[in-house]
């Protein structure tokens, strides 16, 4: 089942542009999903073993602080 999705002019040629020799549309727009998700994939664990997820949340409790203060 085929289904379309309209766009506008600027994001037609976007894609257009990443879009390979004899690939179609749907080819792009699903090589694209499946990129994403496997860089999304790759991130995942990077802070593993790593003290980076408490400083994260520190500095961002410090940033909503700050933004409450002025």
């Amino acid at each position: 089942m085929s289904k379309s999705i309209r766009v506008d002019d600027d994001t037609h040629a976007a894609l257009a542009a990443l879009k390979r020799d004899e690939e179609t549309f749907d080819e792009l727009l699903s090589r694209l999903v499946r990129e994403r998700r496997e860089s999304v994939r790759d991130g995942a664990g990077l802070w593993a073993d790593s003290d980076a997820p408490e400083k994260a949340k520190a500095k961002r409790a410090e940033m909503k602080d700050d933004v409450g203060v002025r």
